[in-house]
């Protein structure tokens, strides 16, 4: 297990890693408060699911229109350039929903405005966010990058929910999209001190025509990076919209408050981290890991939605933390490793897609199952759908024998001599 772990955390040597993780940390923290703001605000104003649903649904329908296109800007334009300009953006849809929410002036026309505009911007910097770490670190240490991008995603749904539990309950929901606005400080400045010279070389595809078109020709023809987009666009649409499920739980199954709500997303958020240090330290990840990992998810979802009390369902969120990150990031990782590096960007565009760029069907669909059938009713499905998955992956990969090995991405050698240990 120690080997395992020291496998995991070996990205943090490199130093722009290590400051890109921690501004990772902090700026999803950020996200997490504003999240869990905002779906309780919406709460709070309507207390109907599928008004709850759109807020994360708006939130990613830009992706469905413009993820695509980021995925070409990752591949041909300065990644660096990209996200500092996407992070700027994102300031303003927080600060926004600040002085709503101070002048208590707000309503659900300009919540979905807001959460709108910050998806325009999530469009076009998902793409280069997920590429980046295989640049920073090289494919030796990718598998380690993702799960440890995944550990900062997790552990902020301790933080950013506690926060926002905290300033909800003590200074009032506006301090929570005042606090996100500032977390975004974090990453610009990490992004912004980023070497150069010590990252691999980003290999840049031909400005051909029809790039995107041809993004998408190259995953039908590849299987394997095909058979796991496919299990991630079934599970993203019905299995990974926790956010509103767990709102409506929090709320009309147990009658609870935000703190219920806040409790409910870190105990998923402790089963996540145990999960990323647990892939993250994985040799090999292959067509039997990803179909495990799919079918453990569809059975913990199960049992989220059967526990009978409420320190049942918390103690089973939190296998279905565990079993929910260690499905994505295997899924990432995978991508990642199998993916032509002049290809990255869009594939990893394609990726965001169909995990976040089903929430807009998803959301909505089981907020209101959510509403009319129980939230029970909407774990189940996503529990079924996981399991689908996990069976339809199994008989493609036996079809296709599983793929070809992992191709080799060399780093340039300056980029490996030089690789610093200190910050």
């Amino acid at each position: 297990m120690s080997a395992r772990i020291r496998r995991t955390f070996d990205p943090l040597h490199v130093a722009d890693y290590r400051r890109y993780f921690i501004a990772q940390l902090i700026s999803t923290s950020g996200n997490w408060i504003q999240n869990v703001a905002a779906v309780w605000l919406m709460v709070s104003l309507t207390g109907d699911g599928l008004a709850v649903g759109l807020v994360p649904a708006l939130q990613f329908v830009p992706l469905l229109l413009l993820g695509q296109v980021g995925g070409l800007l990752a591949d041909r334009v300065d990644k660096r350039r990209l996200l500092l300009c996407t992070q700027l953006v994102m300031i303003i849809p927080a600060a926004a929903l600040a002085v709503i929410a101070f002048l208590d002036a707000a309503t659900p026309a300009l919540i979905y405005a807001a959460v709108l505009l910050r998806g325009i911007a999530m469009a076009l910097d998902g793409p280069a966010r997920q590429a980046l770490p295989i640049e920073l670190v090289g494919p030796d240490r990718v598998v380690g990058a993702v799960a440890l991008n995944s550990l900062a995603i997790n552990a902020s749904r301790i933080i950013g929910p506690a926060v926002a539990g905290l300033l909800i309950g003590v200074a009032g929901i506006a301090w929570c999209f005042v606090v996100d606005a500032l977390t975004f400080v974090a990453m610009i400045v990490a992004v912004a001190r980023l070497d150069p010279a010590r990252m691999g070389a980003p290999a840049r595809g031909p400005r051909e025509p029809h790039a995107i078109r041809a993004g998408v020709a190259y995953v039908r023809r590849t299987p394997e990076l095909l058979i796991p987009l496919g299990m991630m666009a079934l599970v993203g649409l019905l299995a990974f919209n926790f956010q509103v499920l767990l709102a409506l739980l929090a709320s009309t199954t147990w009658g609870g408050d935000a703190w219920l709500f806040t409790a409910m997303t870190m105990a998923m958020a402790v089963g996540s981290i145990a999960g990323a240090v647990a892939i993250g330290g994985a040799r090999d990840l292959g067509p039997a890991a990803l179909v495990t990992s799919a079918a453990a998810f569809g059975v913990t979802d199960l049992l989220v939605a059967a526990s009978p009390t409420v320190a049942v369902q918390l103690v089973a969120l939190v296998l279905l933390g565990a079993a929910s990150v260690t499905f994505s990031s295997g899924v990432t990782s995978v991508l990642q490793l199998r993916v032509d590096p002049q290809m990255r960007g869009r594939v990893m565009a394609l990726y965001s897609l169909v995990f976040l760029g089903s929430t807009p069907f998803g959301a909505p669909l089981l907020g209101w199952i959510g509403e009319h059938a129980g939230p029970r009713a909407g774990l189940a499905l996503g529990g079924l759908a996981a399991l689908a998955a996990a069976v339809g992956a199994a008989v493609a990969y036996r079809r296709t024998g599983g793929g070809p090995p992992v191709p080799p991405v060399v780093r340039p050698r300056a980029a490996r001599e030089r690789e610093p240990v200190a910050a």
